[in-house]
């Protein structure tokens, strides 16, 4: 008769094979058969998309006014530049979110990566050629970095830069590959058990164990929406579950649910707010006055409140507005 299980078989052991500063391996086992693909996939996407990373966002170079330019002396034409410029991996050296840098040189030289090290920034890869100068040239430009994940298109950094600066497409993934195997191994007999094998590899912004550390942490956030529900379903006293806990739970609802930009969510997630029900409550002066929310977020959180049924025409009564206002305090405790 096969062993009837109350709960399923937890893993035990876990390995950690550095093959070298920017490749390693992680190794998990014993899963129950299913388990593994069911951890593995979501963990990969997470290395992929939400490791946290590094990338030049403006540059601002004197004597040329866009990309399609060219500086005298200089053998590349600005785009070439350019080209050279984001296959650089860089690093904010005290992990802060902006660094700014200026440099200036004079030909005859090549100007490399590395020559762009400073107390602020480094050049991960600095063997990597930027620009070469002839004698009478001189190159002169000011470079911003930021910190974030994913990719962000130039478009949606303009907000916010002067004029005259050149935008870059922003890079900022410092995960070069990402996979997994799923192996089967031998418990008690058993052979449907199962392995996860982790290969990860980054471009040296971070150690591969970083963005494994780095997932397993974003992960765990997202669960945790849920626990929100089970602290509000169970906190709620009986009058309240009774006659106000399903209008409550549609705004104690994380904000990341949204769909927002990046520089949206980070100006909300700045200014503290968690939830859609502390944008419901909020005038449209109060969310003009949120640091760094220029008019287009605030235009694209209304639209998106909106489809939600939260339209400038909706409000609360007082009774709903103080439950929720409560609510969010002790959820943010």
């Amino acid at each position: 008769m096969k062993k009837i299980k109350t709960a399923p078989f937890l893993p035990t052991e876990v390995e950690v094979n550095e093959i070298s500063e920017t490749r390693a391996q992680v190794i998990a086992y014993p899963f129950e058969n299913g388990y593994a693909i069911t951890l593995a996939h979501p963990l990969r996407r997470l290395l992929l998309g939400s490791s946290i990373g590094y990338a030049p966002i403006s540059l601002k170079i004197e004597g040329a006014a866009h990309e399609f330019d060219s500086i005298r002396g200089m053998h590349e034409d600005i785009a070439i530049f350019i080209i050279n410029f984001k296959s650089v991996r860089f690093r904010i050296k005290d992990e802060s979110e902006r660094a700014v840098a200026s440099y200036s040189f004079k030909g005859p030289r090549t100007v490399y990566a590395k020559d762009l090290d400073n107390d602020e920034i480094e050049a991960v890869n600095g063997d990597v050629v930027l620009a070469t100068l002839n004698e009478d040239a001189e190159l002169n430009f000011t470079v911003e970095m930021a910190k974030g994940i994913g990719y962000v298109p130039s478009e949606d950094l303009r907000e916010g830069l002067d004029e005259d600066v050149i935008v870059l497409d922003a890079f900022f993934t410092p995960v070069k590959r990402a996979n997994y195997t799923i192996e089967n191994v031998l418990v008690e007999d058993n052979p449907d058990y199962e392995k996860i094998v982790f290969d990860i590899e980054t471009d040296g912004q971070i150690t591969p164990m970083e963005a494994f550390a780095n997932a397993l942490e974003t992960m765990s956030k997202q669960l945790s929406v849920f626990g929100n529900v089970l602290d509000l379903d169970l906190s709620l006293s009986q009058g309240e579950r009774a006659g106000n806990s399903g209008e409550l739970k549609q705004f104690i609802v994380p904000i990341d649910v949204l769909g927002l930009s990046a520089r949206s969510f980070n100006s909300l997630d700045k200014a503290g707010i968690k939830y859609i029900g502390e944008l419901v409550m909020m005038s449209e002066k109060e969310l003009k006055d949120i640091k760094n929310l220029g008019q287009r977020s605030l235009t694209e959180i209304q639209e998106i409140l909106a489809e939600r049924g939260f339209g400038s025409d909706f409000e609360l009564d007082e009774e709903t507005r103080s439950l929720l206002s409560k609510k969010i305090a002790q959820l943010k405790e």
